[in-house]
């Protein structure tokens, strides 16, 4: 193996290699310092003339005199079904006290896409057990659906429970999580340990923690080695497998890091299994249109916003359903799959609930008592659907019937001639004045 001594420039994580033979994108470089001390890097870019490494550690004590030696190989990471169960440091090692894990594969960590024309459409229903993505927002498996937050919001509670209560109804099939969390505290890491071990869903969980304080180069291969880790679960051991990964607020190169990231989840033609992503980023200033959560929306199919001025009320989880969006939902909704008067139920909440949340604006401005009798029926509504529909417990696992039935009780506050989006034969099946009065018959 050559070693090459023209390290031309150092700028922060990244070293420029001189005058080297063909050098293939992705390889793996070893550096050896003058006292022996190995650190290692990655290719990122590769020229005739120049070569880009990333170093995985920190670059203090690599000079001009260090040695650069390219392996010929890429990152892979061991794989095998006894990876479930286990937390993992965000380079893919043991940090839960367990031995090694004994790979039944060794997958290259790049990855690629899913070709399109190989792409099956998503149309199953995943159930979160969280009324305003179940109800509203739907989960489809297959789907990439990220969720927008902001600095200090509970988001990485809400990914908490999704990965505890994250379910394929019917039966269809093995299910599986890969978490991963980048740049994180060490208090934080041990509430995710404590949590997955206290609620049991470690069993069916693949854990990987990348600490504040390790490499943040680590944290470009973090979701990385968890994405591997899926795709070995579901394209080879035939499982569905939500990966939840937290913060993609990282490092890395925007444009293209992100659309590898998320362009392999889906489902494969032929394939048992499938890899569905719920990513989480914290948008800088809570900008939505940040490049980042810009990006994100334009590859992704929707989002989920967790909203400041619910968490500022006290209402868990602080989900706005107003700007958040399924571009999936009604391929996994509806008869067959949830049942038959969701969309209409779906889109009837969202109209009264917008309309409820544009009434506030005006009551700051003209006073409640200026309100029609009508108005006022809305604004209540708001209320209500943020205090029953919106706000529930964090061990509360409502199945996507509850979820229906607290929607048509909130409907039930208003007059029926203004459900205008909900046909009458499904008001007559439904809505709990009509529903009670078949009953008592």
């Amino acid at each position: 193996m050559k070693e090459y001594r023209t390290i031309n420039k150092i700028a922060g994580p990244l070293l420029f290699v001189e005058k080297t033979e063909p050098i293939a994108y992705g390889e793996l470089v070893n550096i050896i310092l003058f006292d022996g001390t190995v650190k290692r890097g990655q290719v990122l870019d590769t020229s005739d003339e120049l070569v880009v490494v990333q170093v995985f550690e920190t670059t203090a004590g690599i000079g001009r005199d260090s040695g650069v030696r390219f392996t010929g190989e890429t990152i892979k990471m061991p794989v095998g079904r006894e990876m479930l169960g286990r937390i993992l440091s965000g380079g893919g090692k043991p940090i839960d006290g367990g031995p090694e894990i004994v790979p039944e594969k060794r997958l290259d960590i790049t990855g690629a896409a899913i070709n399109p024309y190989a792409r099956a459409s998503p149309n199953e229903f995943i159930q979160t057990g969280i009324s305003t993505i179940d109800g509203t927002n739907t989960l489809v498996r297959g789907q990439k659906l990220p969720i927008f937050s902001g600095a200090g919001l509970p988001h990485n509670t809400i990914a908490l429970q999704i990965a505890r209560q994250a379910k394929v109804l019917g039966g269809k099939g093995e299910f599986a999580v890969v978490f991963a969390a980048m740049g994180i505290t060490k208090e934080e890491a041990n509430y995710f340990m404590q949590d997955f071990e206290r609620t049991g869903a470690l069993e069916r969980a693949v854990v990987f923690l990348n600490l504040a304080d390790d490499p943040a180069v680590e944290r470009i291969i973090t979701p990385r080695l968890a994405l591997t880790t899926a795709e070995y679960l579901a394209f080879e051991l035939g499982m569905h497998v939500l990966v939840i990964l937290t913060d993609m607020t990282y490092p890395g190169y925007m444009y293209t890091d992100l659309a590898c990231i998320y362009e392999r989840a889906g489902i494969i033609k032929g394939k048992k299994g499938s890899i569905t992503q719920f990513p989480i980023l914290t948008m800088p200033g809570d900008d939505i249109t940040h490049p980042i959560p810009d990006l994100t929306g334009y590859i992704t199919e929707g989002q989920i916003v967790v909203s400041r001025d619910l968490h500022r009320k006290g209402i868990y989880p602080p989900i706005n359903v107003l700007p958040s969006l399924s571009r999936l939902m009604n391929l996994g909704i509806g008869k067959g799959h949830t049942r038959e008067d969701h969309k209409k139920v779906s889109d009837q909440l969202y109209a009264a609930y917008a309309e409820g949340n544009d009434l506030r604006g005006l009551v700051a401005i003209v006073g409640k008592d200026a309100l029609s009798e009508r108005d006022r029926t809305f604004l209540e509504f708001a209320d209500l659907f943020e205090n029953r529909f919106v706000r529930q417990g964090y061990n509360e696992d409502r199945t996507i019937e509850g979820t229906l039935d607290i929607g048509w009780d909130l409907l039930s506050t208003l007059p029926v001639e203004q459900l205008v989006r909900i046909d009458r034969d499904m008001i007559n099946k439904y809505h709990p004045k009509f529903r009670n009065a078949e009953k008592a018959k």
